[in-house]
């Protein structure tokens, strides 16, 4: 008998074991799901090695050899006992069927004719009577269009002396004698940041319109938006500092330099919800200096704390300790994923974790709605006593795991955080997890596979300007199109002391009611 034995014994409060029971199931699920991508990539490697191309085996034998290697699989497996869940009732069906189009779409009626033969009573012959009409909705895509603006500028003088020239003021541009339009430039910025559309992939869609733009020229006009809206997003990174939480996070991106390419990074700052704002930064490198200058100004008090969540990179650690109270708030979500990648070498004491997370989670789901004080409230009665048998877990496990195995770097790194980890019981304002960061982050994640690099730091910290405020306006459920377009006819005559009524929460709250819309490319 080992001296772990206690790690399989069965906890004796229901609401844990059902947690336990859960991630058993879950893990189940995961195993069905990965035995079943490892049975389809072995019948792919099996057709290229002997299928009917090379006609070296029949290829009614690739099964067979499939269902050994599945075999040997399943004998690798972790034994685990399934337990066969509760029935439950039935979940309510969603509704079905075809969805109508928005109401705010307009409507281009088309009316069909009856044929006069029709329109003759059969049985008596007299004429018949519209009575009414049967309207079947269908709809429609017209391709976006390109059109040229002739700007007028009427120019007058006098007829006897030929002096005194008068010209027609005209509007300032958001950049001045270039070529785009608002419109334009609101397009290809939102392709490339909302949408994801490299520029050279722009430049095939314009040219099917039958207009020559190149990447290079494209490139410029991104390069001047940013410039000319970085006002806009400087009020949105200083309002966001004076939030009382801040999620942050990183992910890196391949720069093209002179010498070749480098690895930089995208820093990503969100803000509470009395700071709606996502604000990017870009730094050539991770080194810690990047965070600090940009955080530079968010403190607290010791009555008034701040907090920064984020996951256990060491260059926070700087800004813990540097005495603006700000406090560390760690992720569940990060502490999970390491007992979760344990789960094949030490599918027992794994799961035990995986359990108490999920009943963490439970109380989360349940505390929807709460204000801050109730959420708080519920988090000391139900979660702390579950954080309390964990830490007691933890400590017993000192000594019985090792150090280097996966499920002994995921204990170390629990009770390395753990203090950080506990925090969010104390406040209500404080998510359990720094979710919010990271799925800020998927938008460049995505984008990063299309467009593959940043031309340069300029082009790096450009990409993060425009990014702040197409994911702003995307967490206040702005159209990025609309959004950015009436930012580039506004603010070359805008009022520095007015820049505040461009953001996106005032903007839409203030502006936005007032414009017809805008014609959309």
């Amino acid at each position: 008998m080992s001296k772990d034995t206690d790690s399989t014994k069965l906890p004796d409060d229901l609401a844990q074991c059902h947690a336990l029971i859960d991630e058993l199931l879950a893990s189940l699920r995961q195993q069905e799901l990965e035995k079943a991508r490892l049975l389809a990539r072995m019948e792919h490697l099996l057709r290229q090695m002997y299928g009917r191309s090379a006609e070296k085996v029949d290829p009614a034998q690739l099964l067979l050899f499939a269902a050994e290697a599945m075999a040997a699989v399943e004998a690798e497996a972790p034994q685990t006992e399934t337990v066969e869940p509760e029935p439950e009732a039935a979940p309510k069906k969603k509704g079905h069927g075809r969805k109508k189009p928005p109401v705010e779409l307009p409507h281009l009626p088309i009316e069909y004719p009856v044929p006069e033969s029709e329109k003759v009573c059969a049985e008596c012959g007299a004429a018949k009577k519209r009575i009414g009409q049967k309207v079947t909705e269908q709809l429609e895509y017209a391709p976006s269009s390109l059109f040229v603006i002739d700007h007028i500028q009427p120019v007058f003088a006098c007829p006897c002396c030929q002096e005194g020239v008068t010209v027609a003021p005209k509007p300032a541009q958001p950049i001045g004698k270039g070529l785009p339009g608002p419109g334009l430039l609101a397009q290809v910025v939102v392709s490339k940041y909302a949408d994801h559309l490299p520029l050279y992939r722009q430049e095939d869609i314009f040219g099917r319109h039958g207009v020559e733009l190149s990447r290079k020229t494209m490139c410029d006009w991104v390069l001047a938006s940013a410039k000319v809206l970085e006002p806009v997003v400087e009020l949105m990174k200083a309002r966001t500092l004076t939030s009382k939480v801040i999620h942050t996070d990183d992910t890196p991106v391949d720069v093209r330099g002179p010498g070749g390419n480098y690895q930089g990074r995208f820093w990503v700052y969100v803000g509470d919800g009395r700071h709606p704002y996502t604000v990017y930064d870009f730094t050539p490198s991770r080194r810690r200096d990047g965070p600090a200058a940009f955080l530079d100004g968010f403190a607290g008090t010791n009555e008034n704390p701040r907090y920064l969540q984020a996951d256990a990179f060491g260059g926070y650690d700087g800004i813990y300790a540097a005495g603006t109270s700000i406090l560390e708030v760690a992720c569940w979500a990060h502490a999970r994923r390491k007992f979760y990648d344990a789960l094949k070498s030490d599918v027992n004491r794994a799961h035990q974790v995986l359990a108490w997370v999920r009943m963490l989670y439970d109380v989360e789901r349940d505390a929807k709605g709460f204000d801050a004080q109730q959420r708080r409230a519920l988090r000391q009665e139900r979660s702390k006593p579950v954080i309390d048998k964990m830490e007691q877990w933890l400590d017993t496990q000192q000594g019985r795991v090792l150090p280097k195995s996966p499920i002994g770097e995921a204990v170390t790194y629990a009770q390395n955080q753990w203090k950080a980890l506990l925090r969010y019981l104390d406040d209500g304002d404080l998510a359990i997890d720094n979710n919010a960061a990271e799925n800020a982050l998927r938008g460049i994640a995505i984008g990063r596979k299309n467009f593959l690099f940043v031309g340069s730091d300029r082009g790096g910290r450009a990409a993060a300007t425009l990014y702040s405020l197409v994911r702003s306006a995307k967490r206040h459920e702005l159209d990025p199109f609309i959004y950015l377009r009436d930012l580039f006819l506004r603010i070359p005559t805008h009022p520095s002391t007015d820049i505040h009524l461009l953001l996106p929460d005032h903007w839409k709250q203030d502006i936005l009611p007032t414009l017809d819309s805008p014609p959309r490319p």
